[in-house]
C-alpha cells in the first residue's frame, strides 16, 4: 500500500503543484494587473519569440547528434532522424509524467534501432549527469556574480556523513541478496549494459566535439531565454546579471513541476522584478518563454509520435 501511494504521489504531485502555483499566481494579482500581463504578452515582438523557438529546436538537434556520438563506441550507428524524434518524444512525455521521457526515449530507440535498452538508457543517464554538472557550474557562477548575496562558509554536516554510510550499508545488503538471487544473471546483464552505456563517454573518438555539443546545448538554452527579453519594452535594456540569474531560476523551476508549469513564470518574475522591472512585465516574460517552448515541444513531440513508427515501417 505505501509503495502504491508513493507511485501515485510521484505521478500526480508535480502537475497538481503546477496547477496550484498557477492559481496562486492568479489569486495574487488584481484584475488590472492581469490585464497588464495579458497586454504585455499580446504586444510582445514575436520575431524574438520565434527566434527563441528556433534556438530551442536547435538545442534538441544538437542533443540528438551528441547521443549519436555516445552510442557509436558501443557499436551502434543510429539514424539522426530517429534520434531527433526519440529526444522530442522524451521531452513531450516529461510534460505528462516527470522522468518518464528517459525510459520512453531508450525504449523507442531500442525498438526501432535494435539497441539493448540498458545500453541506450545508460547513455541517457550519462547525459543527465553531464547536464547536472553543467547546471551546478552555472549556479556557482551565478552565485559569484549575484551582487545581493553573501556566500556562507562551508561546513561538513554530520548527518551527511551518516547518510553516506547508511546508503553504503544498505547498498551492500542489496548487493548480497542480488548475488544470491536466481535472477542474478539477468540482473547482472542489466547492470553491465547500464555500465557500458554510462562509460561510453570514455570511448568517444572526438571528445572535443562531444564537449562542444554539451556546452552548445546549454548556450542554446540560455540564448533562447535571453532573446525573449527584447520582445518586451520593460525588459529590453536588462543587463546580463538579471537575465542569467532568471535563466538559472527557471532551469531549477523546470524540475519542480512537469515542464515547469506554474513554477517557471513565478521563478522568472521573482528574479527579474528585483531589478526595477514591474512584476507584471517580469511575469509576462516568464509566461512568454514557457508558453512558446512548451508549445514547440507539444507540436514537434506529437509529430514525432506519429511519424516515428511510419518512417520505420
Amino acid at each position: 500500500m505505501p509503495k502504491l501511494f508513493f507511485q501515485w504521489f510521484k505521478k500526480f504531485f508535480p502537475p497538481l503543484l503546477g496547477l496550484l502555483l498557477i492559481y496562486y499566481s492568479y489569486a495574487n494579482t488584481t484584475s488590472l494587473e492581469r490585464i497588464e500581463i495579458y497586454s504585455s504578452m499580446k504586444s510582445a515582438d514575436f520575431k524574438f519569440v520565434f527566434l527563441s523557438i528556433f534556438l530551442g529546436v536547435l538545442s534538441h538537434l544538437i542533443r540528438s547528434l551528441r547521443w549519436q556520438s555516445m552510442l557509436k563506441p558501443l557499436g551502434y550507428k543510429i539514424s539522426l532522424l530517429n534520434s531527433i524524434m526519440s529526444v522530442l518524444i522524451a521531452f513531450l512525455s516529461n510534460l505528462g509524467i516527470p522522468r518518464s521521457g528517459e525510459f520512453l526515449r531508450a525504449s523507442s530507440i531500442s525498438y526501432y534501432e535494435k539497441i539493448p535498452f540498458e545500453k541506450s538508457f545508460g547513455t541517457i543517464v550519462t547525459e543527465r549527469i553531464i547536464d547536472v554538472i553543467i547546471l551546478v557550474a552555472l549556479i556557482l557562477y551565478g552565485v559569484s556574480i549575484f551582487s545581493k548575496i553573501e556566500i556562507p562558509e562551508f561546513s561538513i554536516n554530520k548527518k551527511l556523513i551518516f547518510g553516506f554510510f547508511y546508503i553504503l550499508f544498505f547498498g551492500l545488503i542489496i548487493y548480497y541478496f542480488i548475488s544470491k538471487s536466481k535472477y542474478k544473471n539477468r540482473i547482472k546483464n542489466l547492470f553491465m549494459g547500464l555500465k557500458k552505456g554510462v562509460l561510453s563517454i570514455i570511448k568517444i573518438e572526438n571528445k572535443s566535439i562531444f564537449i562542444f555539443h554539451s556546452l552548445f546545448i546549454w548556450l542554446c538554452y540560455f540564448l533562447m531565454f535571453y532573446v525573449v527579453k527584447f520582445s518586451i519594452p520593460e525588459t529590453y535594456n536588462l543587463e546580463f546579471e538579471p537575465i542569467f540569474l532568471a535563466f538559472l531560476a527557471g532551469a531549477m523551476a523546470m524540475a519542480l513541476t512537469n515542464g515547469g508549469i506554474g513554477a517557471y513564470p513565478l521563478a522568472i518574475a521573482a528574479v527579474i522584478s528585483q531589478y526595477d522591472v514591474p512584476y507584471e512585465s517580469a511575469l509576462a516574460l516568464g509566461w512568454i518563454v514557457w508558453t512558446s517552448q512548451t508549445l514547440m515541444i507539444i507540436t514537434f513531440g506529437s509529430l514525432s509520435f506519429v511519424f516515428l513508427p511510419i518512417l520505420n515501417k
